[in-house]
This record gives C-alpha cells, sequence and structure tokens, in this order.
C-alpha cells in the first residue's frame, strides 16, 4: 500500500535518528507532510534533507521536549510551515538506569522530565489542533518496561508505567472528540545506540548473541518494524482502536525465563 498517511501533518520526536527517525521516514514515505523534530537540530536538518531531496514534504525544527515552551515553539513552527497538525508521535526518551538508592539526584528528575512529561508538554500543544479538526492521532512510544521490571533499570519502568497511564487518560478523555491516543511498547531495537552499546563489550558479538537468544525469532527488532505500526496507528486503518498499547516485541515478554 501507499498514501496510507496521505493528508496528514505529523509532528515526530525524537526523529534524528533510530526509531523515530524510523518512523518520521516511514509516514513522509506514505505521503505525510512530517516535521521532524529533535534536540539534535544537526540530525533532524540531516535527515529532513534526505527526505526533502527524495520529494517529500517536510523539515526539521530542534526541540528539548523536557521545556515546555521550547516544545510550544517548535509546534508552532510546524503548524505556520506544514498547517493545523493530525498527528503527533511521541518518540523521544531517554534511557535512565539505576539502583534507586544509588541513583543519582537529578537522574529521577531528567528521566521523569523527558519519558513522560515531554510526551504531556507534545500532546498538550497538539490537543487542540486535533480536537478543532474534529479528530486526530497521538502515538506514544512506550516500552516493555511499561509493563514488566528488570532490576537496576530505575526509574525509567517508573517514566514508561506512567506513559500508559496517560495514553489511557488522553484516549478517553478526548475519544467523544474524534481524537485517538495509543501507545507502542518496542522491545529491544537495534538502534544506532544499541549497536553502539555493544562495542562496550569484550566480545560484542557475544554479547549481543545472548540477547537475541531471549527472543523467540532469535534476532532483535527493527526501527522499521517500530515504524510500520506507527504508520497503522496513525492512519485511518484504526479508527477504533484507542486508549490501548500494541506490543513490538518478537514475543520476548511472552517467555517464562530466569
Amino acid at each position: 500500500m501507499s498514501g496510507r498517511l496521505a493528508g496528514k501533518r505529523i509532528f515526530v520526536t525524537g526523529a534524528a535518528a533510530g526509531i523515530g527517525h524510523a518512523i518520521a521516514t516511514a509516514c513522509a514515505g506514505e505521503g505525510a507532510a512530517v516535521c521532524l523534530a529533535d534536540r539534535d537540530l544537526d540530525g533532524a536538518e540531516r535527515a529532513a534533507t534526505t527526505l526533502r531531496d527524495a520529494g517529500h514534504d517536510v523539515l526539521a525544527v530542534g526541540c528539548d521536549i523536557a521545556s515546555r515552551d521550547a516544545v510550544q515553539v517548535a509546534v508552532d513552527v510546524a503548524r505556520d510551515a506544514l498547517g493545523p497538525l493530525t498527528t503527533l508521535i511521541n518518540n523521544a526518551g531517554m534511557n535512565v538506569f539505576h539502583e534507586p538508592l544509588m541513583m543519582p539526584e537529578d537522574a529521577w528528575q531528567r528521566c521523569l522530565a523527558v519519558d513522560l512529561e515531554g510526551a504531556w508538554h507534545c500532546s498538550r500543544a497538539v490537543l487542540p489542533d486535533l480536537i478543532a479538526q474534529g479528530g486526530g492521532a497521538i502515538v506514544n512510544i512506550a516500552s516493555t518496561h511499561s509493563f514488566a521490571i528488570i532490576r537496576g533499570c530505575f526509574p525509567y519502568p517508573v517514566a514508561k508505567h506512567g506513559l500508559i497511564g496517560l495514553t489511557r487518560a488522553l484516549g478517553v478523555e478526548y475519544a467523544d472528540r474524534g481524537v485517538r491516543v495509543n501507545a507502542i511498547a518496542p522491545g529491544y531495537i537495534a538502534t544506532p545506540a544499541v549497536e553502539a552499546h555493544w562495542q562496550s563489550f569484550d566480545d560484542p558479538a557475544a554479547a549481543r548473541g545472548r540477547i537475541e537468544a531471549l527472543h523467540p525469532p532469535q534476532r532483535l527488532g527493527r526501527p522499521e518494524e517500530i515504524a510500520m505500526t506507527a504508520v497503522f496507528l496513525a492512519s485511518d486503518e484504526a479508527p477504533f482502536i484507542n486508549a490501548t498499547c500494541i506490543t513490538v516485541d518478537g514475543g520476548r515478554s511472552a517467555v517464562y525465563h530466569d
């Protein structure tokens, strides 16, 4: 299929690399006008240039989603360039993994500010457009940490559990005004950051192999596989899917293991 998102105007956060870049690319490929928002403006500009050279209607904006004011400025720029937004994809986030009592004092604040409050800042800025148009979609990129706990990963799962709560609350609140709010929970995805992580091990291939072996398909997920799900939830093919979360993890969360 092609043109599944024709006429959509989509704001994607964390779009310079990884899952966000894959989502922005997939949305543009399906006919949407896309704003690539990222704290790394240079990276967002490079990604936007590649898409623009391929004939897509895109722009890049710099934005730290932890700042409500910065988000509002970025959304205003996107609206002025593209028109009223129809879709928000809250992808930007950060990994913050600690043993709780050993956590640096500012780690809690930064994790919650980005992984939970950032999604709310963006939603609050975009929702007026969706409501005024009689509908639209918000897709939050959550995590399998949203419903399962790994020791030593605090406070990341706290924020991601909260993101599911935000998804459900906003989805119920605005459903009668045509707004759908859903989440995607990716599992272990082979992003550039993850690939770089393997290089910190003495034997990167063995380290990766141990993680791959935990997954029924015996591999990690690809950013494009999250993007496919985001396109579906952003499209008109999912009109009665609301306030829920789709897990994309190759079945790992269904496996009973130590």
